[in-house]
């Protein structure tokens, strides 16, 4: 079984380059982010044709989270349902194959010095909050999305120049922190424990070809579904040719349970 996630920075504007990788890699999940268009504008067609069932939560121009699965999708929730502003949508959660996915986009932060930063680490303490009070660490559970957030300094080219930016930022690594001391799993990380892995990259300046990257893209595993995984990686080829996405996928093989 392999979970996947991709930040496909607009769906209507990679669709090809996704059905193309969809062909070629087959994964039974995969979470998309950043598909920046209305659910009634997304055609389901071209996925259903391939296996796939959907579950969206989209929204106009900007965000926008889905969840593509080769088996039914269930107890589907979009938002945290938790009195707070799910406005954007940024957080989408269902249940498929006994496994509970979680959809996840993560808000940039803008600038340190900004509102949308301390909004940011906010949305953080309310996925904290969703993942704590939903108990899902206990069950098969995958968590995966554009956390917007670099680890560690292997997740980062330039770790001193990086320090002051929403992305890598002492707060925001702390955020992140906690949803791994809930008892989560960095995959990728764990199948790559000395490795420099990245999944975004700016489209100036040659970040790309020159890999200067940040590993802000994730894979959170419950024990129970880590324990499962045999390989994890980044495919960085996705984010070659022509209008690629500026973020590659990241994906996880399991063995059976």
């Amino acid at each position: 079984m392999k979970i996947a996630s991709w930040n496909v920075n607009s769906l209507r504007a990679r669709q090809e380059r996704l059905l193309a990788w969809l062909d070629r890699h087959r994964p039974d999940v995969l979470c998309l982010q950043e598909i920046k268009a209305e659910d009634t504008k997304i055609s389901l067609a071209p996925f259903a044709d391939r296996g796939y069932h959907v579950a969206l939560y989209g929204q106009r121009t900007y965000n926008g989270v889905a969840i593509l699965s080769r088996t039914p999708l269930e107890t589907v929730e979009r938002g945290f349902g938790d009195g707070g502003d799910d406005s954007e949508a940024r957080f989408l959660a269902a249940t498929t194959g006994g496994i509970r996915v979680l959809s996840v986009y993560v808000p940039n932060g803008e600038t340190l010095d900004s509102p949308k930063f301390a909004a940011k680490l906010e949305w953080l303490a309310r996925l904290e909050r969703w993942l704590d009070t939903h108990q899902v660490v206990h069950e098969p559970a995958a968590l995966c999305g554009d956390l917007n957030v670099a680890p560690a300094e292997l997740d980062v080219h330039d770790p001193q120049a990086w320090e002051h930016s929403v992305l890598y930022a002492p707060p925001a690594r702390e955020a992140l922190a906690r949803l791994l001391h809930l008892g989560f799993v960095d995959v990728v990380r764990h199948c790559h424990p000395g490795e420099r892995l990245y999944t975004w990259w700016d489209y100036r300046m040659l970040a790309f070809p020159k890999n200067r990257g940040l590993r802000i893209d994730h894979l959170l595993f419950s024990p129970a579904l880590a324990a499962r995984v045999v390989a994890a990686g980044v495919d960085r080829d996705a984010r070659k040719g022509k209008l690629p996405s500026d973020h590659a996928p990241v994906w996880a093989e399991l063995g059976p349970a």
